[in-house]
C-alpha cells in the first residue's frame, strides 16, 4: 500500500531519504544538495516553509518530492504509481510547476487536476574527471565584492534569458544563498570580467556547477567551456567525486561543450508549468 509521508523537519527528511537519493544521487543532486542549505535556514529560498514529502511502498521510500514555496515541485525518480499518489496527496495545493525525470511528470501531470505545459526539457550530466578544452585568454578567480553589482545583472540576464516568463526569481536573494551553501561564483576574466558561474550545493559526494553565463557580445571565444573546465577542476580537487550540471536541451551548443570537457549525460528531465 502507497501512503505519503509529509515532514516537517529538515533533518529527519532527510535521515529518512537520503539512503534512496543517493541510489542515483547525479539524478537527485539538487534534492541532496537542499539539505546544508535548508538545514541552516528553512526559508533560504522563499517565505514559506519548504514542503518535503515521501512516498512510502510497504515501509521503504519509493519516491522524494521536495517544494521550497515559491518554486516547482521537484520530484525524484520514482514509478507512476508513486507520482500519481503525489497528484492526489497534493491536489490541495497551489504549484507554479514540477520538475521530474520525463516518465515520472508525465504520470504526476495526467493526474494534477490543472493545464499543464512543458516549459523545459533539460539533460542532466556528471563528470569525475576534466578534458582540457581549446586555450583562450584570460583565467578565473573567484567572486569579489566588487563584482557584486555585474553578477547581479549577469544572474537577471541568465534567468530572463533561460527562463523566460518564470517569476519568482530575485538575484539579491541568489546571490545571498549561493555563497551561504558552500559554494561561490567564479568569473573568468580576461581584462575584465566576461563569463561567470555559480558553484555549491554539496551532495555526499558531489557539487553542482551552475548558472554558467557569458553575454551574448563574447560568445564564441571558448570562455563558458574553460571557466566550467576550471570550476569543475576546483570542485574535483576539492575532494569531491563528481560534478553536476543541466542543460536545456534547446541549446545544442552547451550540451556539445559541456560533453567535449568531460560531462556526461545522465538522464532528462521535464520542467512542467501548471495554469
Amino acid at each position: 500500500m502507497v501512503r505519503i509521508e509529509r515532514f516537517e523537519e529538515v533533518g529527519s527528511f532527510y535521515e529518512r531519504v537520503s539512503p534512496y537519493l543517493l541510489e542515483n544521487e547525479a539524478v537527485h543532486a539538487v534534492q541532496l544538495g537542499f539539505r546544508s542549505t535548508l538545514e541552516k535556514n528553512a526559508r533560504a529560498y522563499g517565505d514559506a516553509d519548504p514542503l518535503l514529502l515521501a512516498v512510502v511502498d510497504e515501509g521503504r521510500i519509493a519516491g522524494v518530492a521536495v517544494r521550497t514555496p515559491p518554486h516547482n515541485l521537484l520530484l525524484s525518480l520514482m514509478e507512476p504509481t508513486a507520482a500519481e499518489a503525489l497528484a492526489d496527496e497534493l491536489r490541495g495545493e497551489t504549484l507554479p510547476g514540477a520538475i521530474a525525470p520525463v516518465a515520472v511528470g508525465e504520470a504526476f501531470v495526467a493526474r494534477w487536476p490543472a493545464a499543464a505545459t512543458v516549459a523545459i526539457e533539460q539533460r542532466l550530466f556528471e563528470a569525475s574527471e576534466v578534458i582540457p578544452p581549446r586555450p583562450v585568454t584570460g583565467s578565473m578567480r573567484l567572486y569579489e565584492e566588487h563584482d557584486r553589482e555585474l553578477v547581479l545583472r549577469w544572474l537577471a540576464a541568465f534567468h530572463e534569458e533561460a527562463l523566460p516568463g518564470e517569476g519568482n526569481f530575485d538575484p539579491e536573494r541568489d546571490l545571498a544563498r549561493q555563497r551561504e551553501s558552500a559554494g561561490d561564483f567564479a568569473i573568468w576574466d580576461d581584462g575584465g570580467p566576461v563569463s561567470f558561474g555559480a558553484f555549491g550545493s554539496p551532495t555526499p559526494h558531489g557539487m553542482r556547477i551552475g548558472p554558467i553565463y557569458t553575454p551574448p557580445e563574447l560568445r564564441g571565444r571558448g570562455y563558458a567551456s574553460a571557466l566550467t573546465a576550471a570550476i569543475t577542476e576546483r570542485i574535483l580537487a576539492g575532494g569531491c567525486r563528481f560534478s553536476f550540471l543541466a542543460t536545456d536541451l534547446a541549446n545544442p551548443t552547451s550540451n556539445s561543450i559541456y560533453q567535449r570537457i568531460g560531462y556526461r549525460p545522465v538522464m532528462d528531465v521535464t520542467v512542467w508549468r501548471f495554469a
